[in-house]
């Protein structure tokens, strides 16, 4: 048989398996299950698994992290899953494990990385591309295939939930840490690699009012430019091999039933060759919750027809419902055959038919180098995003009162998709017999026991250095509305040198939540009584320190002006603690930037930095009548302890033929007297396009590390490929004019670096659209 000839090509392996298979076999490969409904008691269970898997399986859902096991029983039940499949059923054709990987994979004992808005802050891609390569042997090692992961949705709205999931506002700097994880967790190839999954496709996080599953109100060009544009450069530059479509419409059509997203786009234009999968639940949703199908008949039909290859979580919609509309000939039998093809390619190219099984002793556990690149990318995706001088804490500082409800807590350190957070929502679900709305039935065998084993608190961290001089109270909860914390609070602050809050959010999907999936919010101030707080501490006179553990920007008037310092953690995971407590006491220098602006109030939103010229104000007077319309802190925006500066930007030439590109060097120097690093930015903005362009666009960046005095030259290769736009007739367009080159710290801070004009010259062919440039730093030189 070809199929199970190793040596026989992939399309070859996959067409002979596909003639040899029925349609029920066929269907199978479109559906998945759930893991915890092939056991019971925390073992396989052939019992159970032999209705659901007669016929084979597409994929199955979370063995890791819809579950408690350990990393050898996850490997152990994949195995014993695998070998039903392969000994027990006609063809033999093994499944693909799916889990979720947005902070890391999302299993016990797993290493929790920072949630994604943190790693976005790095402003470095090259640290997802090693976290990615991380969970990806975490993954391969206990039998898993493809991750959930990465979220490139666009977000300029942080009332929604799932910003912190997100890279942030700007598309390009999406794209380069969506492109990065995604080499990180592919691999050189599929035989080592595992499927990554860009989500949310397309323009989730656009969402009316920040409402989660809202409708998205994007017009043609804003939608090309903005919010495809990272799915477009992780398809052609980085070979992605999976997508997911997203839960909401886009005029009218909901995503997971729109033709000319799933096939003209992403497959027409992009030549996207992998597999569409759906989110969870979200095929019957065009029957239950949009109304756009008239039963699960038609939604099936609807959603396969448009390109949703696979079903998740469970096989629902793509079962009988999808059998009876090919009976009645509402989608043809080669739609069928396409969907399962590439589906069978994913199995063979992933190595699934020659090593269906993973060896369950050597499964690594929370590896050491893992824990590295975590502790790395917190420390690099803290923004200080304001300073007095209060820090760093000196070494001479007396007494610190560490208060606040995300202090002395592990769970509050970790964004929406850790597996503390799950086990939550699966427990939630067990309750009220569905998850995210939908009938779902968890069994009750099935042991979920939350677990923040071995992630340290700030408390632990700040008192293993300061011992008994760090004097806590709690103060408050996050949600809960007491105040009976406050006098001991209060207390410790006005007994004490400084004051440290750390304050912000609880992340899950629960009503206990509040960030996260489903959990937005229609004020930006802290929740429950933090602001309260913070007032009370700051009556005591002690300077303040606020470290915002949140999802999302966070804090009112009050904290951002009168606390003497505040320090951004985002959702650090179980590395944050550290990483926080080094950048207080000065052992480490704070280098994160803000990846999205950083709202004063709900009123502005949105609020970004690369508005049209016409928007970010209120012709004539500007401002509103009750707030200014600037954001508190500007995208890009990040302070350190060492001081740098740009001492000379030079472009290599003022004219360029359209298709060339032009080097813009730049010398920066630390001016101050301690090592630190910085990100340097490079905007342009064209001022005299055929079709209004933004004030600002971001189009390279790089970290730069200075000792102090040194001076550091950093050259960007900029191609003309990426200064297009989608003219008048939607067609990608260098055009000849002016471009103003900017370089700096900020999206404010920062200097003109010179202007060159592109020139057209008639012998060339037609510019291609360029998704980044090349950019070098250089060895240091004299101060």
């Amino acid at each position: 048989m070809t199929y199970t000839d190793p040596a026989a090509a992939v399309g070859e392996r996959v067409t002979d398996l596909l003639a040899r298979m029925t349609r029920e076999e066929k269907l199978a490969q479109l559906g998945s299950a759930w893991a915890f409904s092939l056991m019971e008691g925390g073992r396989f269970s052939a019992e159970r698994a032999r209705p659901v898997l007669r016929h084979g399986l597409g994929h199955v859902t979370r063995v890791a992290g819809a579950t408690s096991l350990r990393a050898e029983q996850v490997a152990r039940v994949t195995n014993e899953i695998q070998r039903f499949l392969v000994t027990e059923t006609r063809l033999g054709i093994p499944a693909i494990v799916h889990e979720e990987v947005c902070s890391g994979l999302m299993a016990r004992e797993a290493t929790i990385f920072p949630q994604a808005i943190g790693v976005a802050s790095t402003w470095e891609p090259e640290l997802n591309r090693l976290l990615a390569d991380a969970v990806r042997a975490r993954m391969r090692a206990t039998g898993s295939h493809q991750g959930l992961s990465p979220v490139l949705d666009v977000v300029r709205d942080p009332r929604w939930g799932r910003t912190e999931e997100t890279y942030g506002e700007d598309p390009y700097l999406v794209a380069r840490m969506g492109v990065a994880f995604i080499r990180g967790l592919q691999g050189a190839s599929l035989a080592e690699g595992v499927v990554a999954t860009a989500k949310h496709f397309v323009g989730y996080g656009a969402s009316e009012g920040g409402l989660n599953w809202a409708p998205a109100h994007l017009p043609p060009r804003l939608l090309r430019e903005v919010y495809l544009h990272p799915f477009e450069a992780a398809v052609r530059e980085a070979g992605l091999q999976s997508v997911m479509a997203g839960y909401h419409e886009l005029d009218g059509i909901p995503c997971h039933a729109n033709r000319e997203l799933l096939g003209d786009v992403l497959r027409g234009e992009w030549g996207f060759a992998g597999t569409v999968v759906s989110d969870y639940f979200a095929v019957d949703d065009l029957h239950s919750y949009h109304h756009f199908a008239e039963d699960k008949r038609r939604a099936a039909a609807l959603a396969l027809t448009a390109g949703t290859d696979v079903e998740l979580p469970a096989t629902d919609a793509y079962a009988e419902a999808l059998a009876g509309a090919l009976d009645a000939g509402e989608i043809s039998e080669g739609r069928l055959d396409e969907a399962v093809s590439r589906v069978l390619r994913h199995k063979f190219e992933l190595g699934l038919f020659e090593n269906p099984y993973v060896d369950e002793a050597a499964v690594a556990v929370n590896a050491e180098r893992h824990r590295e690149v975590a502790l790395e990318v917190a420390r690099r995706s803290l923004v200080l995003l304001k300073n007095d001088g209060v820090l760093p804490l000196r070494p001479g500082t007396g007494t610190v009162a560490l208060i606040g409800p995300n202090a002395d807590s592990a769970r509050h350190l970790l964004g929406d998709y850790s597996f503390a957070a799950h086990v939550e929502s699966l427990l939630e679900a067990r309750e009220r017999k569905g998850l995210l709305g939908q009938t779902m039935t968890v069994p009750d065998d099935l042991e979920v026991e939350e677990s923040t084993d071995g992630v340290p608190t700030v408390r632990d961290e700040l008192t293993a250095r300061l011992g008994d001089r760090v004097r806590y109270a709690r103060g408050c909860d996050v949600i809960d509305t007491s105040r009976d914390g406050f006098d001991k609070a209060v207390a410790a602050a006005a007994a004490a040198d400084v004051a440290v809050l750390v304050l912000g959010d609880r992340s899950g999907l629960t009503t206990q939540a509040t960030t996260g999936e489903s959990r937005d919010r229609s004020s930006l101030e802290l929740p429950g009584v933090q602001e309260d707080l913070v007032r009370a501490v700051v009556a005591t006179g002690t300077p303040v320190v606020a470290v915002l553990v949140a999802g999302r920007p966070v804090g009112g008037d009050f904290l951002h002006e009168k606390c003497a310092a505040v320090l951004l953690a985002w959702l650090p995971g179980q590395t944050g603690a550290q990483a926080i407590t080094e950048v207080l006491l000065g052992e480490v220098n704070p280098s994160g930037k803000l990846p999205i602006s950083y709202p004063r109030t709900v009123g502005q939103i949105p609020v970004f930095y690369g508005h049209k010229v016409s928007g970010g104000r209120s012709h004539w007077h500007g401002d509103y009548v009750d707030s200014p319309v600037s954001p508190r802190y500007r995208f890009g925006h990040g302070l350190g302890y060492a001081p740098f500066v740009i001492e000379q930007v030079t472009l290599d030439r003022t004219e360029v033929i359209a298709g060339d590109s032009v080097a813009v060097e730049a010398t920066v120097a630390n001016i101050g007297d301690r090592a630190g690093e910085e990100v340097v930015q490079l905007y342009v903005r064209d001022p005299q396009a055929t079709v209004t362009r933004p004030v600002l666009e971001l189009k390279s960046f790089a970290r730069v590390a200075a000792g102090p005095g040194q001076r550091r030259a950093v050259r960007f290769d900029l191609p003309t490929g990426q200064l297009g736009f989608y003219d008048r007739d939607m067609n990608y367009s260098v055009e000849t004019g002016l471009i103003e080159v900017y370089v700096g710290f900020s999206s404010d801070i920062r200097t003109l670096a010179g202007t060159f004009t592109i020139t057209g010259d008639s012998g060339r062919p037609e510019v291609r659209k360029a998704y980044s440039g090349t950019v070098t730093v250089g060895e240091p030189l004299p101060g």
